[in-house]
């Protein structure tokens, strides 16, 4: 057969129905909360990790990079410590904003793992899912590759 060769663009059929919909940042969120979840949620729809039903624990992660950013800033105008003159003589004592910066970054760690919002929290929801448990023990006992060699 000759003639043109048929162009790929005119035989591609998009999927349908494989477009994910990103959900509405809950209205109890902050302005700042509601930022950090127009930046993320689409990124964590597209990969199938925010569906409504999730759509609350999503906001508690928000709120608490919201947190964290508002309260490193303080420390980062005040600093970390502050003098106190005490009977046993001068103490550092924390600031409320390197606690509150603290807890949120502790928060923020919790809630990203469920997410996958760190390298390793990726890697353990990834598309492999969390695989066989018994299979590298499996392979070894059937002679097959070990991870030794």
């Amino acid at each position: 057969m000759k003639g043109a060769k048929p162009k790929p663009a005119g035989n591609v059929i998009p999927m349908k129905g494989d477009e994910r919909v990103v959900i509405d940042a809950p209205d109890l969120l902050g302005e700042d909360a509601k930022k950090i979840w127009d930046e993320l949620a689409p990124g964590l729809a597209s990969r199938g990790r925010l569906e409504p039903h999730y759509r609350y624990q999503f906001a508690s992660y928000c709120e608490s990079v919201a947190a964290f950013l508002a309260a490193t800033n303080e420390v980062a105008i005040g600093g970390m410590w502050y003098a106190v003159k005490t009977r046993n003589g001068l103490q550092q004592k924390k600031r409320q904003a390197f606690q509150i910066q603290q807890d949120a970054a502790n928060a923020m760690r919790r809630d990203a793992a469920l997410f996958g919002l760190s390298p390793v929290d990726e890697s353990r929801l990834g598309d492999n899912g969390q695989g066989d448990l018994f299979e590298k023990l499996m392979q070894q006992l059937k002679g097959g590759p070990s991870g030794s060699n």
